[in-house]
């Protein structure tokens, strides 16, 4: 990017992150009550790559259980990274989310997860919401997993993975560039959905007579 120059150095989410697992529950423990509790399978069936107690409140299923029964490493703090470890498909391996949670409130990562917590600042918290979905760390992620009919892998494998690393300042100018297209996109998704409704209302105005061409 503009302004910046020199190489990027390249880390391993070993020395990026401390790996641990998250808390066993089924979906039917679940419900409106307890703690805030992070299920793969939510994980797997959401596109976005960011998760927010706050506003995703309502969104977050919970866990009825005291918190001295949970481990301290599978509590989740902001600028968590949190990884699904099993997907029935390739597109799957990758998906994680990057947990804001700046009001500190109990959240759990389940089963199924895996729990990487910063052990160093070289990664911005904006910058972690992008870093992992390139192909290049996807191809290692595939290269890592296991398994035939489900793909697995391990806190052990995802430590191997490697990442190019640029300066803070530049970190935060590439997030917020990839902020704004993401805004862009947005709006266009919506004009694109607007304009379809209205074709839908028209064609269904047109075809049962109801406005007549002149």
């Amino acid at each position: 990017m503009p302004g910046f120059t020199g190489k990027w150095k390249v880390m391993s989410l070993g020395e990026l992150f401390e790996f641990s697992g998250g808390y066993a529950a089924s979906r039917d423990e679940l419900s409106s009550e307890g703690h805030r509790y992070l299920h793969y399978g939510d994980i797997h069936g959401s596109s976005k790559t960011s998760i927010d107690t706050t506003l995703d409140a309502q969104d977050i299923p919970r866990l009825d259980v005291s918190l001295k029964q949970v481990s301290p490493d599978s509590l989740l703090h902001h600028g968590d990274v949190v990884f699904v470890d099993a997907s029935e498909d390739d597109e799957g391996t990758t998906k994680h989310v990057v947990v804001s949670n700046q009001e500190g409130h109990p959240f759990i990562a389940g089963l199924h997860t895996i729990v990487a917590k910063p052990r160093t600042a070289d990664l911005t918290h904006e910058y972690r919401h992008y870093c992992f979905q390139t192909e290049a760390v996807r191809k290692q992620f595939l290269f890592y997993a296991v398994g035939t009919k489900v793909s697995g892998i391990s806190k052990t494998n995802i430590a191997k993975v490697f990442l190019p690393i640029p300066s803070t300042n530049e970190q935060v100018e590439i997030a917020s560039m990839l902020t704004d297209m993401e805004s862009e996109l947005a709006a266009l998704h919506s004009r694109r959905d607007k304009t379809r409704a209205l074709k839908q209302a028209m064609m269904q105005e047109l075809l049962t007579g109801r406005i007549r061409l002149i």
